[in-house]
């Protein structure tokens, strides 16, 4: 799912940061859904400037079971990350799209309660992204803090890699570096 519908321009692929949201772009408070917890991590909107400067697209792929436990709505994670892109614009940073996955496969009720192809580990967020936006996969990259984050990139095709603090910026442009860019 995405907080809005994609409108991406046509034309040739680009290569793609995917970044998990909380712990990576955000410190990690567990089940963020309202801008007064968000803190963003050392180097957040520098990297995402960087990004953006050298025409990567950059797309948020975030585990949202707090929707499935009953904790937050999807509204409140939608309007979460108008608030993230709002506040990242301000700082003259972009984020193309935010994808979420509001499902848990064992905890809350229906219609959340299931198994799912978007959930990370699985790839489908990434693999949603690169069908709505013209990606050139074998340039792109995943970053996250968690295993699951690097499996789902795998999964998905892209090298990934998992983040363990720092200066976002510096880490980002490293990888740009390892990959062309």
């Amino acid at each position: 799912m995405t907080t809005e519908p994609p409108h991406p321009p046509a034309g040739t692929p680009r290569p793609a940061a995917f970044l998990d949201r909380d712990g990576t772009l955000n410190l990690d408070v567990h089940y963020a859904h309202r801008p007064d917890q968000i803190v963003w991590i050392a180097g957040a909107a520098d990297a995402l400037r960087r990004l953006n400067e050298a025409g990567w697209w950059v797309f948020v792929v975030t585990n949202q079971s707090g929707v499935a436990q009953g904790l937050y709505d999807e509204d409140s994670v939608q309007a979460l990350h108008a608030w993230m892109a709002k506040d990242l614009a301000r700082q003259g940073a972009r984020v193309d799209a935010f994808y979420y996955c509001p499902h848990h496969p064992r905890e809350g009720a229906p219609p959340y309660r299931r198994a799912c192809n978007c959930r990370k580990p699985a790839p489908g967020m990434l693999l949603q992204a690169m069908a709505d936006y013209p990606v050139d996969r074998a340039r792109s990259f995943m970053l996250g803090d968690r295993p699951r984050d690097v499996e789902a990139g795998e999964a998905a095709g892209v090298d990934s890699y998992l983040y363990e603090g720092g200066n976002l910026d510096a880490v980002v442009s490293r990888l740009m570096a390892a990959h062309g860019g």
